[in-house]
Order: structure tokens, then C-alpha cells, then sequence
């Protein structure tokens, strides 16, 4: 669909032109700016989000000086540019024509007020620019503007084909280096990065050829340094696109995973949910943020890193997520209280991702906890090691369960998938314990016939694991205690139904919680009791950790001893820890939220249609674009489908509603769904937007510690994102132009010396 130019007596249209076509901005004072200088009566009726969504202007209404070309590919405007280039008085030739467009009429003292507003304008620009003309915009024009030289050029084309190849090569995975450092002293052993462009050369790429026919055949095409310098250029140009898409969507959410290992280093991944411009619900990886044991510091550096480096506009944000990790759990709450103090309109929220249960074990600083998570993730991922150990798993399984097949087909089944992160993972891990053992048993009796000796080490080091008592008063604890909310928890990562009734049964579980902490006696004594069971089932030593085996060598009462023990260190901090991380993550704020799901028309219509959405949604009014209509539009929202048609079915869910044709006749609901679509507690509910979590996952599985990299990740996770490898090139001369003429090749021993 072609996009037509706004400015009055202008019949530009992107479909005949090559011109640039910009929206008008959505911040409101610039936008009636903007408005202002069209002189169009009809334009200033309609609200900035309107404006932004469905009118454009195109270049020529701009000064050359406001437009940067960051590639021949690529045109944007300066963040203060104003058009003030208009055709104004054209149409007077032709009083009987009809204007689609039609201009206001100013009176000469209005015309002389908006002439001075345009030359303060113009000289405030330039008081503001000449900041950024000393440095990358100068650079910029200037390179516009001059000719470049034959040596620039092919300057050029070889960082085009250095950008290439790391793209190709980040999207693919594959490692940069070869063989490990020290293998080949004395011999020059090439790279990956190496050996492409070598393969490259050999098929006769021109470029190339040119450049490096006269050299040695064993020459460094290009240096670390300027790798490295390479890599964070394709990084951020990744990262700019994901966020230009969600300043485009305006609100989104911000959602910050477990801290991960990269070379030596622990960051935190961040993720972004927006809704993009097809209505769809997206979370994409925006970068990595350094991790720091100093909470203060940490949530510092974090909301410097994404508002000043990233240019995220945290008022814009409207929910936080986060996975506590194991060790550094107060550290990321310091940080979302860090945000939340910064933007109160956000809603700290769990995320989709995590299963409740498991969000909340790990909230738990507890060894013994902390030993079943760690575990229990292990333990699925060795069986998916090889294709010869889940058969055997499966076997030891069908021979424990032979009275009850049923029970050991749904165990087979669930084995197959990654159930550590199930809402329901503690019980599997119990009902497992016992296969578990026998099949970790079956491996190291036939270590010498079928497996090698990693596999021999970790099965050798999982059943010494499981077969400590504490470990199996842990996961029995944890099973018990969690049963509470393993109901709501499931209904949390469900239909958009059960996520609204969850939120109404909240109450309940606290309840239940609070019920078994008054009570917390009888209640471990029934768990402690399904431990020693299990415990003396599979063999294993009734005993406390050993730094306390000499207070229980010399008590007589050992077994009260014991289980003493664990219920002051595992039930009772189990259950209040529970209890407040769920008052704290399920506050008024998020539970108002949570409310405003009636306006899905499904969970209209299990209500029976009596529902009082403008209540609940009293937190969102200042983001609606009609606030005063609110009410009208929601009785309208609510009549349409009380009386529907008998063959027209209702939404389950935000992203069907989003996607309803009539949408754009309800501004306020489409307004409202789309912010509550981006809470980070909702599904998304198509796989291929979720996607980027998961690819991180296998990043991290696939590459060596040493070897990852946080750019190469982002080129790895986003590899759907379309790179401008010219906007690259541009940014890479504006930043090391004194050093494009230095890519010269250096010969494998001239790089060391200069080393």
C-alpha cells in the first residue's frame, strides 16, 4: 500500500518517487509542531498516536540539513527536525478545484508569528547541532558530500565483505577462531575467519583477487583489534533495529533472564515485548548487560545501559520481568525496584517463560533447593545426551511401574520433553527418584561396554548426588509445599481465561499457604515421613550434613534430631519464602491488570457479559488516545459481542481481538489490548515470536565458554533481523576512518611482531 504525502499541494507518493516518507512523531509537542507547520485544519483534530499511524510527509518538506543517509538504503531525520518546506499558494491558480488536503488560513499577523517560530527554530537547530557536528555527523556529511577515491572505494568493498562474512558466519554460529591457541606453536594454522576468506579468494571474488594477489598466501586479513571493533559495529546495528521497531510500537515491556557466562564474563540477557506493526506479539533479545555482585551498582549501570547506550525510553515501559537465579536473586529485585522507582507505571510481573513453581524455588537461597534445581536441570538434559540412554530410562521405568502402566507411559512421555521446567517439575523429579537411581546403577555397571567416560563421570556424579538424604528431603519439601500453587501456576501460563481467573484465586492460595506455616508441625511431619520412605526404599543413609554428624553422634534421639533439623531449615523457610514472593510479585498494580483481561471477548462472555472494565483499567487512562470516551467504547465493545451473530465465535485471546478488521472503530480497546498483550506474564502465542529465548539457549549449549561473545550472540539469536551491511561500512569509517587504510594484510609473522 503506497504511502501519500500530508503536505498540502504536494502530490508526492512512494509508489512514483524515490523520495524518503517519514510518520510525524508521536511525542505530542513535536507533533503539533509539525501539524502546525502543514496548516491543515482537518489534521488538528487528530491525536498524536493517529497522526503517527496513518499520515506521512515526505523528504523534499525538510531541510537537506535534517535528513541524515546513513547508506544508500537507509534515510532518517535528526530527532529535532521540523518540516518547513511548503508549497502554499499553488492551488490559488485554481479556485474551482477540489482539495483533499485543504489549507488553513492564516491572517498576516499569525503568518508573522509562524515565520519568527520557524526562524527560532532554525537557529536553535543549529545551536544544537554544533555539538554533533564536531564529531559523527560532521564526519557523516562530509562523506556525503565529497567524492570518495579509488582507494576509499576499495577500502569500502573489502570492510563490505569483512561485514559479510561475520554476518554470515554470527547467524550460522560459527566460531571465528580455529584450532585453540598453543596446539601448533610452530606451524601457521588458519582460522574460520580465515579459511572463508581464502575460500572466497579461490572462487574468484574480485574484490579480493585485486587485494590480495601479490601477497603471501599465509597473510592475516584482518587483525583482532579490528575484528573485535567489527563485531560490536554488527552488534549494536542488530540492536537498533530491534528498538526502532519498539519505538515504533511505543510501549513495551522489558524481561531480564538468568545471568550467563560469556569469555570469563557474567551478564545479564535482556529481552523486549512489543507489539510490532502486523498487531503480532514479539519478544526479541536487545543485548547483554554486565553482571556485578554490588546491588546498587548493578541496577545503576543496568538503567544507564539501556536508557543512555540503547536509547530506550523507559517512560514507555509498562511491565518487568525477571528469573531470580540461584546466587543472585536480591540482585535482580534490586534492579527492578531500581526501574519500577524510575517508572511507577510499570508492573513488576512473573514471566511466561518461567514456571511458577520454578520462579519461586529459585527465589529460594537455600542449599538444599538450590542443589534439586541444579540437579534436576542436569539430570534432563544428560538422558538427551545420547540416544541409547532414554531407552534405557525407559525401560527401568516399565519395569517399576508394571502395576501401574498408565502412570509409567505419562512418565516415559514426559521424559521426552524438558520437564525440569514444568510447573509440576518437583513431583516428576519424586515419582522418578527410584528410575533415576537403577538407571544411573545399569550405566556405570556397563561402563566399559556401551558409554565413554564423560558420560561414565556425570552419571557417576548424578547418582552421588540423588542419593544424599537431604537432597531427597529437598524435593520432597519442594513438592509438597509448592502443591499449593501448582494450580494457579499452570493457569498462569495458560488461555487468556485462565490467566483472569488466576488472578481472582490468588487469595485462596495465600491462604492455604498461610494455613500450613500455622500448622507447619504436622505438616512436615507427613513430608518427612514420605522421605524416609523413599530413603529407605532406594538404600540411603538416614543422616544430617556433615558438619553436624558429631552433634548427632552424641544426641541419643536421632531421629527426632533430623527431622528437627530440616523442618527449621528447609519446610518453614520453603513455605514463607513462598508466601512473600507471592504477595510481592502478585501486587494491587499487577492484579488490576490482570483484571482488565475482561475486555477479551471470551472472558466477556464466561461473565455472562456483566463485567466492569473501566474500573480495573483506571491505571491505563493516560495511555489511551480518547480517555473521555472510555466508557461509550466500552459499552459498544460490550454490546457488539453480547449480540453477535449465532456463527461468529468470540476471541480467546488479546491476539485474536488485535487482529479483528473492526479494530480501528475502537481506538481505546485496541489501545488497552495492545498494553496488556506486552505484560510479560502473557503467552505469546505464536512459537516463531518467542523464538529468540529459545535460540539463546542453544547458543549458549553449542559454544564453548571461551568462545562466546555477546555481538556474535545477538547476530546468532536475531538471524531473522535484515542487516544493512553499508549502514555498517558508513559507521565503521565514521568511527576508525584513520584506520580503514590500515587493513592492509599483514603476514602471519608480521601481525605477531607488531603484537
Amino acid at each position: 500500500m503506497p504511502n501519500f504525502c500530508a503536505a498540502p499541494n504536494c502530490t508526492q507518493k512512494s509508489t512514483q518517487s524515490d523520495l524518503a516518507f517519514f510518520r510525524f512523531p508521536r511525542d505530542p509537542e513535536r507533533c503539533m509542531k509539525w501539524v502546525e507547520c502543514c496548516r491543515r485544519t482537518d489534521l488538528e483534530t487528530k491525536t498524536p498516536d493517529q497522526l503517527n499511524k496513518h499520515y506521512r510527509l515526505c523528504a523534499q518538506h525538510f531541510e537537506s540539513s535534517m535528513i541524515c543517509r546513513s547508506s544508500p538504503y537507509r534515510t532518517v531525520l535528526r530527532d529535532n527536525a521540523i518540516p518547513t518546506i511548503f508549497d502554499l499558494t499553488s492551488h490559488l491558480g485554481h479556485p474551482y478545484s477540489r482539495h483533499r488536503k485543504r489549507i488553513k488560513e492564516l491572517s498576516e499577523e499569525e503568518m508573522q508569528i509562524l515565520g519568527q517560530q520557524k526562524r527560532d527554530h532554525i537557529s536553535e537547530q543549529n545551536l544544537t547541532m554544533k555539538p554533533r557536528n564536531e564529531s559523527t555527523v560532521q564526519i557523516q556529511d562530509e562523506v556525503e558530500m565529497r567524492p570518495l577515491t579509488q582507494e576509499e572505494k576499495d577500502n569500502k568493498d573489502y570492510l563490505r565483505i569483512l561485514f559479510e562474512n561475520l554476518v554470515f558466519m554470527g547467524k550460522q554460529n560459527i566460531l571465528l577462531t580455529g584450532h585453540q591457541e598453543g596446539d601448533f606453536e610452530d606451524e601457521f594454522t588458519t582460522d574460520n575467519f580465515q579459511a572463508l576468506m581464502d575460500f572466497r579468494i579461490n572462487c574468484g571474488d574480485e574484490v579480493l583477487r585485486k587485494r590480495f594477489e601479490m601477497t603471501a598466501v599465509n597473510v592475516a586479513y584482518c587483525n583482532k583489534d579490528q575484528l573485535i571493533q567489527m563485531l560490536e559495529i554488527c552488534g549494536n546495528c542488530v540492536r537498533e533495529d530491534v528498538i526502532r521497531e519498539i519505538r515504533d510500537a511505543q510501549f513495551f515491556s522489558i524481561n531480564i533472564d538468568e545471568v550467563v557466562n560469556m569469555a570469563d564474563e557474567v551478564y545479564l540477557p535482556v529481552f523486549g515485548r512489543f507489539v510490532d506493526e502486523s498487531n503480532n506479539l514479539r519478544e526479541e533479545l536487545l543485548g547483554f548487560v554486565p553482571y556485578d555482585t554490588d546491588a546498587d551498582l548493578l541496577a545503576s549501570q543496568f538503567h544507564l545501559t539501556i536508557t543512555e547506550k540503547w536509547g530506550l525510553n523507559m517512560e514507555n515501559c509498562r511491565g518487568l520481568a525477571y528469573v531470580p537465579g540461584v546466587k543472585c536473586g536480591s540482585n535482580m529485585k534490586a534492579v527492578v525496584n531500581c526501574l519500577l522507582e524510575k517508572n511507577p507505571k510499570a508492573v513488576i510481573s512473573l514471566s511466561s517463560s518461567c514456571a511458577l513453581n520454578i520462579w519461586l524455588a529459585k527465589s529460594m537461597h537455600l542449599p538444599g533447593v538450590s542443589s534439586v534445581l541444579g540437579t534436576m536441570q542436569a539430570i534432563c538434559v544428560f538422558f538427551h545426551l545420547d540416544r541409547q540412554l532414554l531407552p534405557l530410562l525407559h525401560d527401568t521405568i516399565t519395569e517399576l511401574f508394571q502395576n501401574n502402566v498408565e502412570k509409567g507411559n505419562e512418565l516415559k512421555l514426559i521424559c521426552r520433553s524438558d520437564w525440569a521446567s514444568r510447573h509440576d517439575s518437583f513431583d516428576i523429579l519424586v515419582d522418578l527418584l527410584q528410575s533415576l537411581v537403577i538407571s544411573f546403577e545399569k550405566i556405570l555397571d556397563e561402563a566399559s561396554v556401551k558409554w565413554n567416560v564423560n558420560m561414565i563421570r556425570e552419571a557417576h556424579m548424578l547418582l552421588s548426588e540423588i542419593t544424599i538424604f537431604k537432597f531427597v528431603v529437598s524435593a520432597v519439601v519442594l513438592k509438597n509445599a509448592l502443591s499449593f500453587t501448582r494450580a494457579f501456576g499452570k493457569n498462569l501460563q495458560g488461555l487468556t481465561s485462565d490467566v483472569f481467573f488466576a488472578s481472582g484465586s490468588l487469595t485462596a492460595v495465600l491462604h492455604s499457604l498461610n494455613e500450613v506455616m500455622e500448622n507447619i508441625e504436622v505438616y512436615h511431619e507427613f513430608w518427612f515421613e514420605e522421605a524416609t520412605n523413599i530413603a529407605t526404599k532406594l538404600d540411603i543413609e538416614m543422616k544430617l550434613p556433615r558438619n553436624l554428624l558429631e552433634v548427632q553422634q552424641q544426641n541419643e534421639e536421632t531421629d527426632m534430631l533430623i527431622e528437627s533439623y530440616f523442618k527449621e531449615t528447609l519446610s518453614i523457610p520453603i513455605v514463607e519464602t513462598a508466601i512473600r514472593e507471592l504477595k510481592d510479585i502478585f501486587s494491587e498494580q499487577h492484579l488490576k491488570a490482570l483484571k482488565c483481561l475482561s475486555l477479551v471477548p471470551s472472558v466477556m462472555g464466561q461473565l455472562k457479559f456483566s463485567t466492569n472494565e473501566e474500573q480495573h483499567s483506571e491505571m491505563y487512562k493516560t495511555d489511551l488516545p480518547n480517555p473521555d470516551t472510555l466508557s461509550a467504547e466500552l459499552h459498544c465493545w460490550r454490546i457488539k459481542w453480547k449480540h453477535r451473530g449465532k456463527d461468529v465465535a468470540l476471541p480467546t485471546n488479546i491476539n485474536e481481538a488485535l487482529h479483528l478488521p473492526d479494530m480501528k472503530f475502537f481506538p481505546n480497546m485496541y489501545a488497552l489490548l495492545k498494553v496488556l498483550c506486552i505484560l510479560p506474564v502473557m503467552k505469546v502465542e505464536h512459537e516463531k515470536y518467542e523464538i529468540a529465548r529459545k535460540r539463546m539457549r542453544t547458543y549458549l549449549r553449542d559454544t564453548p565458554r571461551a568462545d562466546r561473545s555477546t555481538d556474535f550472540a545477538l547476530l546468532n539469536i536475531n538471524y531473522d533481523i535484515k542487516v544493512d551491511l553499508d549502514l555498517m561500512v558508513d559507521t565503521y569509517v565514521q568511527l576508525y576512518g584513520d584506520k580503514v587504510e590500515d587493513t592492509t594484510p599483514l603476514s602471519n609473522s608480521e601481525e605477531n611482531n607488531v603484537a
